[in-house]
Parts: structure tokens; sequence; C-alpha cells
């Protein structure tokens, strides 16, 4: 019986130790995974959302710009039709 309960206890180790190992190779694979992915980001040349969110406010705010100069141009041209009427 004593060395039934060795051989129990020889297996329990072995599957403490086989899930350490396991638990260890998931551990760097993610790593791995991990800094792979971090370069093929970089190496794509991806903005970052506040390089992304600049730019897009940069944009509205010259579209807006724009639309008020238009509006100003317009009614000045049409000041100046009627001007020339007269």
């Amino acid at each position: 019986m004593q060395s039934r309960n060795k051989i129990f206890e020889d297996m329990s180790q072995l599957m403490t130790n086989a899930m350490g190992v396991a638990q260890g190779a998931r551990e760097e694979a993610e790593t791995a995974m991990k800094s792979m992915m971090d370069r093929w980001l970089a190496d794509r040349d991806f903005v970052t959302r506040e390089e992304f969110d600049a730019v897009r406010s940069m944009a509205q705010k010259a579209r807006e710009e724009n639309e008020a100069l238009k509006a100003r141009l317009d009614a000045l041209e049409a000041k100046g039709t009627n001007s020339v009427g007269d």
C-alpha cells in the first residue's frame, strides 16, 4: 500500500510540474505574439487615436472656415453684381 501511495504522489508531482511548464509556455507564447503584433503594427505606420482625433479636428475647423469664406465670397459677389447693374 505504501508503494501505491508513492506512485500517486509521484504522479501528482509530475502533473503539477507539467501544469507549471504549460503555464510558463503559454505566458511565453503570449509575450512573443504581443511583441510580434507590436512590431507588425509599428511597421504599418498607423497613427495613434490622439493623432487621428487631432487631424480630424483640424479638418473640421478648415471645413467650417471654408464654408464661412464661401458664404462671405458669395455675399460679396452678389453685392458686386447688384452694384454693377445700378
